[in-house]
Order: C-alpha cells, then sequence, then structure tokens
C-alpha cells in the first residue's frame, strides 16, 4: 500500500485500507486536480458544498468508489460505464479516474452541471474515455445509441430506488449490472424495487453495505441484473417515472 500523508490535498490511507486499493501517483495527482477545479467552478456556479478534507475524500471519492471494490482490483478491465444524473461528477468522475481501463458517459440534464463535466475531463486528461451527454434519461434511455449498450448502469442520490430502477435498466447489455446507491435502505423498500423489476424483466442480485470512515455513515448499494431484454416502452415518457413509480 503506498505511504501518503495525510492532508487535504492527500488522499487518506484509512479510505485506501478500507477500499484495498492502491492508486497511482498520476490516479492521485487527478483526484487533487479535481478537487481543485471543484473549489474553482464553486466560486461562479453552486456546485457541491462537499470539496474540503473528508467532505471530498470520504463523502465523495470513497462514498463513489467502494460499491466498485471489488471492479478496483482488476483495473486493466474494460467495461462501459454510464452515470445517469452525474451531477458534479460522482460516481462518473471518480469511476473513470480509478479505473483507467474504463469508457464512461456522464448524463445529466443541467447544462450547467454538463459544461463543468466537458471542462474538468479535459483538463485532466479524461476526455478520451469520458463522453458527456446532456440529456434526461427518460430520452436517453429510448435512443438506440444508448439503450442496451453498458455493461453498469449507475446512480447516486437521484431518486427513489424503484424510479431509478426504470431510469437504469434499459441502458445495460443483457450481462450488464445497474448499481443504485442508497443510503438506509429497509425490507418495504427491497420489496417495493422487487415489483418494479418485474416490470423491467431485472432481478436484485446482491446487495452490500459498507460504513463510510469517520462516522460518516452507512451505505448501501443494489446491484441489478437483467434476465430478459427490458421492454421497449420503459423508461416511461418524462415525469412518469417520478409520478407514477413502478411497484407502488
Amino acid at each position: 500500500m503506498s505511504t501518503l500523508r495525510n492532508n487535504k490535498n492527500c488522499i487518506p490511507s484509512k479510505i485506501l485500507n478500507k477500499l484495498k486499493w492502491d492508486p497511482t501517483k498520476k490516479q492521485l495527482d487527478q483526484f487533487v486536480q479535481l478537487q481543485k477545479l471543484l473549489r474553482e467552478w464553486n466560486k461562479k456556479t453552486n456546485l457541491t458544498r462537499l470539496v474540503d478534507g473528508d467532505d471530498y475524500w470520504i463523502t465523495q471519492v470513497s462514498d463513489s468508489l467502494w460499491p466498485l471494490y471489488q471492479e478496483l482490483q482488476y483495473p486493466k478491465l474494460s467495461h462501459k460505464y454510464i452515470d445517469v444524473g452525474s451531477g458534479c461528477g460522482f460516481p462518473g468522475l471518480a469511476i473513470a479516474i480509478a479505473i483507467p481501463s474504463s469508457n464512461i458517459t456522464l448524463l445529466d440534464s443541467s447544462t450547467k452541471k454538463t459544461t463543468f463535466l466537458k471542462a474538468v475531463a479535459n483538463e485532466i486528461g479524461l476526455n478520451s474515455r469520458v463522453n458527456v451527454i446532456t440529456e434526461r434519461a427518460e430520452l436517453a434511455g429510448q435512443n438506440q445509441i444508448f439503450r442496451g449498450s453498458f455493461d453498469y448502469a449507475i446512480a447516486r442520490a437521484v431518486a427513489p430506488a424503484a424510479v431509478v430502477a426504470e431510469y437504469l435498466v434499459p441502458f445495460l447489455k443483457s450481462k450488464g449490472h445497474a448499481l443504485i446507491y442508497k443510503g438506509s435502505w429497509t425490507e418495504a423498500d427491497q420489496q417495493i424495487l422487487k415489483k418494479a423489476l418485474s416490470s423491467l424483466n431485472a432481478e436484485i442480485q446482491q446487495i452490500n453495505e459498507f460504513e463510510l470512515p469517520d462516522n460518516r455513515g452507512i451505505r448501501n448499494v443494489i446491484r441489478i441484473h437483467p434476465f430478459e431484454k427490458c421492454p421497449d416502452e420503459y423508461p416511461r415518457s418524462i415525469g412518469k417515472p417520478m409520478k407514477k413509480p413502478l411497484g407502488s
């Protein structure tokens, strides 16, 4: 494991130990550069308040990467990811840095945010592997360029799980995985999601729980995979998944 200084410009070793991940100097430099750019852009457009110290390294970087701790052990594997509702780039940009053979599509409906994402991807040398799209998930999921094209479809802090599942599953290849990042997770949540997934021809594969360092909270990730092709009617038209969630 790399020996790293524990200060505001360096990823704390407690995170690396928790993730069992040994980043390269280039990856560390890219994360530090991303943090710097977030600070600069925050001065002119409000993107996130979590940009300093452990707010950045634990609540942004670690929280983005822990659901992929297994994939971090095989950085040469080449997979296609789509991050739905990418916001200020977490988890998508973090994955692009941490898994250097990956190809990432960052999808967000906010032009303000996608302008930032494009600039950052170019600035830190990721633009050859990162594609930024300004679009609603409902429309992108019906676009044949994107539909059924990804190994991983991911969303963090976007909407209730049943809603997110309708956004994610249509993007997946037949052996793909959807990852829904959640904080708390209950049996009631699980039953609603299972009911929603039956309409999407998908099922829960695994649920993992993780405690962020320094008592920053419990996180859950729900891994979903399709067992048949997603019906063409999903995702439904703009706003409908949120107004009338599947499974409710």
